[in-house]
């Protein structure tokens, strides 16, 4: 996935506010407590929310599983002078050489974990890579947006650069929508370069995405719609937010002259 996608991915997402949901996700992480520190964001993509969030104060490392992605995001930090790095690893699998304060997976990360152990792999692993009292956020498309939405759908879009087609089929049973994308790429000669994509999303409800939660050890659950308001009928978008807990064992340690465990 998302191998000759990767360079018409930032194209195709050019109408996406990323400002505005890098000051979403500040002011989500700031009611938890997180105002800066170490965050790590999982599905980054092209580093698109990652560096306006690096340029907010926080430390920010990027996690994806396409090489190609983490290239174009490597090569856009660098151009505005950013340090950031870009690991490659599985999200479901995540394992990071420090605690982090906060653990992101935006922009549909993690509808595309389409199995309840990748599901709950991810959910363990954002846990364990945590500091205790860290917070992990993300956000999913909502089963009314994949079913009403994007299900069973053809969108066509005849851009100056970019030509597309995207057929979606949504299956009730398994409660997933396959993509298939078919981009046709303006060349500098004026011929055009033919990319396919397929994808998978699955659509999670509320009660499934809590329940691995807290099986991962997560405590304090919050979802918001679309925003900073609570869900509302015929929402698309849920954004999760829950703490890392902090044992007994791990705020004795933390306590130090009177102040408790912070990080």
């Amino acid at each position: 996935m998302y191998t000759g996608f990767a360079e018409v991915y930032d194209e195709l997402m050019a109408d996406v506010p990323y400002g505005t949901w890098a000051q979403l996700y500040s002011d989500i992480m700031a009611q938890y407590g997180i105002k800066n520190g170490k965050v790590c964001e999982c599905a980054c993509g092209t580093g698109a929310l990652t560096i306006p969030l690096y340029k907010k104060g926080f430390h920010m490392t990027g996690v994806d599983l396409s090489q190609d992605m983490l290239w174009i995001a490597a090569q856009k930090a660098r151009k505005d002078g950013i340090a950031i790095p870009f690991v490659r690893q599985d999200m479901r699998q995540l394992h990071l050489h420090r605690p982090m304060d906060a653990v992101l997976a935006t922009c549909d990360g993690v509808n595309y974990l389409l199995k309840e152990e990748d599901l709950y792999g991810f959910f363990a692993h954002a846990y364990q890579a945590l500091r205790p009292g860290g917070g992990l956020f993300f956000d999913v498309s909502t089963p009314y947006k994949l079913q009403n939405r994007l299900g069973n759908q053809l969108i066509c879009d005849d851009g100056e650069h970019i030509t597309y087609f995207w057929q979606n089929t949504y299956h009730e049973k398994s409660r997933q929508v396959d993509m298939h994308l078919c981009f046709f790429v303006r060349q500098s000669d004026g011929q055009y370069k033919r990319i396919d994509e397929e994808q998978t999303q699955r659509a999670w409800q509320r009660e499934e995405l809590e329940f691995h939660l807290r099986r991962a050890g997560f405590e304090q659950i919050s979802i918001y719609g679309n925003g900073m308001h609570a869900p509302r009928d015929k929402e698309e978008r849920w954004h999760f937010a829950a703490l890392r807990r902090v044992t007994q064992d791990e705020l004795g340690e933390g306590e130090c002259n009177g102040k408790a465990y912070r990080g």
